[in-house]
């Protein structure tokens, strides 16, 4: 049983697209989303479309938050709140009132069983759509934040863009990476696998320079700021 691990899409469908293929390749029996599907890319209703497709356990991350109540005082640095409320607009303006309400309605964390392996999965943490724990976070916070929330072996989110697995006290905790706006200084898309006996970071090639194009085809509010993360692999 191999499971495939994807995250943070942000809109950026060429990536998804590349990833999914990928996945095939790697005969992966089961695909589950933790979240951060359309905001802050260029076809956020081709991306939302292609994971509804899926068939796969879908959870919310804070940007699909963001599209359905907006953002909020507090939660951006006040220095980019009004970019980011506009590109909020620009990609609520792109869904349908039934895509804004399966966003309002996704869940909040999912429970996978892998071989003898149990897994939880949140956006970023169990408590918070919001929170940021890092790779070399503190072992004793990432027992507080996760261990001693919910019983589970394997422990996965999103959110930060940075993917890594650090087993830890017998568990293991690990970020899948961004599929569409990575962080990691790596401008390939990145994703996990998980089998019965092994956990493999996956990265992906795909046309950057297709997924720029779209956003200034598409006219995307932060084109230029967007399309230098696209080349870099770096906000």
């Amino acid at each position: 049983m191999k499971t495939a691990f994807i995250a943070d899409i942000h809109g950026n469908a060429t990536a998804l697209q590349a990833v999914l293929d990928d996945i095939k390749r790697q005969e992966a029996d089961r695909v589950v989303v933790l979240g951060d599907l359309c905001y802050r890319g260029p076809e956020p209703k081709k991306s939302l479309d292609h994971i509804r497709n899926l068939d796969a356990p879908v959870i919310k991350g804070n940007a699909d938050a963001w599209i359905t109540r907006g953002v909020r005082d507090g939660e951006v640095p006040e220095k980019n709140i009004k970019m980011m409320r506009e590109e909020r607009e620009w990609v609520a303006d792109m869904l349908t009132e039934d895509d804004i309400s399966y966003l309002k309605n996704l869940p909040e964390s999912v429970t996978e069983t892998i071989g003898e392996k149990k897994v939880y999965g949140v956006h970023a943490t169990p408590d918070s759509l919001f929170d940021v724990v890092k790779p070399d976070t503190p072992e004793e916070q990432v027992k507080e934040e996760y261990f001693d929330k919910k019983e589970a072996d394997v422990y996965l989110y999103g959110h930060i863009h940075l993917p890594y697995v650090r087993p830890l006290e017998g568990k293991v905790i690990a970020n899948t990476g961004s599929v569409g706006l990575p962080f990691d200084n790596d401008p390939r898309a990145s994703y996990l696998i998980v089998s019965e006996n092994s956990m493999e970071l996956r990265k992906v090639s795909y046309d950057v320079e297709e997924a720029v194009n779209k956003l200034y085809e598409n006219d995307y509010p932060q084109a230029d700021l967007v399309a230098d993360v696209y080349r870099s692999g770096s906000l």
